[in-house]
């Protein structure tokens, strides 16, 4: 749901309603099941994602709000439906990284190398700093108390 939520609160779309209703949709048989779904069909791979939305591109914040306008205005002005199928596809996207995340170095590996550049500012690290950090954690698990150790033993 992080792409999609991403792409509805960018619209000024409520992203609560299409929460609790995505995930009433997914429970809806009485236990929690996969929105998406991944099989071969020949030689081909098919990625699906099926998603009851609910989005409107008119009223509410869409025409009040400077940044959901600039949104809206990046994804071409897209009508209802064109933002639903929009709002679907990131979600497939997002779903389609998290298993490849998954499959390959781990969910909290990935996360914490992407947070390491934040870390780095929090402390302040100098740009010489950082890249050595981001060669050094290559192969180190990133934590915050790793990098500041880091860089004190790096000025």
């Amino acid at each position: 749901m992080n792409g999609v939520d991403a792409v509805v609160i960018a619209t000024g779309n409520d992203f609560r309603a299409v929460e609790a209703g995505v995930h009433a949709y997914a429970a809806m048989k009485g236990a929690y099941s996969s929105l998406s779904h991944a099989f071969l069909e020949g030689d081909e791979f098919i990625f699906k994602l099926k998603l009851p939305l609910s989005l409107g591109t008119v009223g509410g914040l869409t025409q009040l709000h400077p940044m959901v306008k600039w949104s809206m205005k990046l994804l071409g002005n897209p009508n209802a439906k064109n933002l639903m199928e929009i709002v679907a596809v990131a979600g497939l996207a997002q779903n389609f990284a998290a298993v490849r995340s998954l499959i390959t170095t781990g969910i909290q590996k990935g996360h914490m190398k992407m947070h390491l550049l934040n870390i780095l500012n929090q402390h302040h690290a100098t740009v010489g700093q950082k890249e050595k950090a981001l060669d050094f954690f290559k192969t180190y698990k990133v934590t915050y108390s790793a990098v500041g150790d880091f860089l004190k033993s790096n000025p």
